[in-house]
């Protein structure tokens, strides 16, 4: 049996996008371009939420991870280091915090 070659989220998505989910959480929008990808992401979402609490710090029960079929998405969600607009915060609506997502190999 041959396995898979590995995806990358960056090569494989259409949009990776991240905001506000609330002053306290960040979600992540991994949006695909066809069933195909949405599927071979899909069979994936346990690697690809260890994969992203590696990426930012966070334990896997910190990491939500939600595949939506009706718009070939993923989104995934995790808690802010700094409540939104709190002092120390360097990105008030959370749309700058997608990239370490973009090397995510799965």
């Amino acid at each position: 049996m041959t396995s898979s070659p590995p995806l990358r989220l960056q090569e494989i998505a259409r949009v990776i996008r991240s905001k506000n989910a609330g002053p306290c959480l960040l979600t992540f929008d991994v949006m695909l371009p066809d069933a195909t990808a949405f599927e071979a992401v899909s069979a994936r979402l346990a690697a690809l939420r260890e994969k992203v609490a590696r990426a930012y710090g966070r334990s896997e029960n910190e990491v939500a991870v939600i595949a939506y079929r009706p718009a070939l998405a993923v989104k995934i969600t995790l808690p802010r280091d700094v409540v939104s607009g709190d002092i120390g915060d360097r990105d008030v609506y959370g749309a700058q915090q997608h990239a370490p997502l973009l090397e995510i190999e799965l």
